[in-house]
């Protein structure tokens, strides 16, 4: 099978849950680390699936990476090869596939419920879920791309994930750890000093309070997600 490119757009921000995840299913990964310069590959050919993480940074800006990296999701649509993204992922390949990626009305920090749209291809993404808690870290939003199906919302921001076909966008986060989350918080302190008025941030204590049992009911989430996403990833 052809390993999963995971691809990393700051150090701060890996794979966490998802690279367990894929430990767990035994499904190889190779990680692309945009961040020290690695250069985006010209087409998808070499990977079974690819999954896009975190980011500070905003798909509109001007950065060397982001034109190839929207070819290359498109050539993954091309080749029937999923993709995934994480935040600034799902920007990414919302904005792939015709979806703009606009400033938030209300910046998201910490955790946060998303409800299951009513629709059937929520349903073979999140069962009969109807919301959960995830998390959040973002300034920005995209919008549904064409062709594409939203699959959860939330209060402060209406596009929480899209799917289109095998690839899934998702706004919030599922993949966060307890290391990701600690490290998140001491590093985005002023960030969140900066946002508190937002009804959308928390501060870290909050953020940190009940993390276990949090993290172990997000994660639950994840498997369900990652699971339906791994049924697409091209076998040969």
């Amino acid at each position: 099978m052809r390993p999963v490119g995971i691809f990393r757009h700051v150090r701060s921000e890996g794979p966490g849950y998802f690279a367990t995840w894929l430990e767990r299913r035994s499904i190889p990964s190779t990680l692309v680390a945009l961040d020290e310069g690695e250069a985006v590959p010209r087409d998808a050919a070499a990977f079974s699936g690819l999954a896009f993480m975190g980011g500070p940074m905003s798909v509109n800006d001007d950065l060397p990476w982001i034109a190839p990296v929207l070819e290359l999701i498109r050539d993954a649509d091309r080749r029937d090869v999923p993709t995934l993204g994480h935040c600034l992922g799902g920007q990414l390949i919302a904005r792939a596939f015709g979806g703009e990626v606009t400033r938030a009305n209300v910046p998201e920090i910490g955790w946060g419920e998303v409800q299951v749209a009513e629709n059937s291809v929520a349903g073979e993404w999140f069962g009969a879920l109807g919301a959960f808690d995830a998390f959040h870290w973002h300034g920005e939003t995209f919008g549904i791309p064409p062709g594409a199906t939203r699959v959860l919302a939330g209060a402060h921001c209406e596009n929480q994930a899209f799917a289109l076909g095998r690839h899934l966008g998702l706004q919030c986060h599922v993949e966060m750890t307890d290391d990701l989350v600690r490290a998140w918080c001491r590093g985005g302190r002023e960030e969140i000093e900066r946002s508190a008025a937002s009804p959308g941030v928390q501060p870290p204590e909050e953020i940190l309070r009940e993390l276990a049992p949090r993290l172990e009911k997000l994660h639950a989430i994840a498997d369900r997600v990652y699971d339906h996403w791994s049924a697409g990833l091209r076998k040969d």
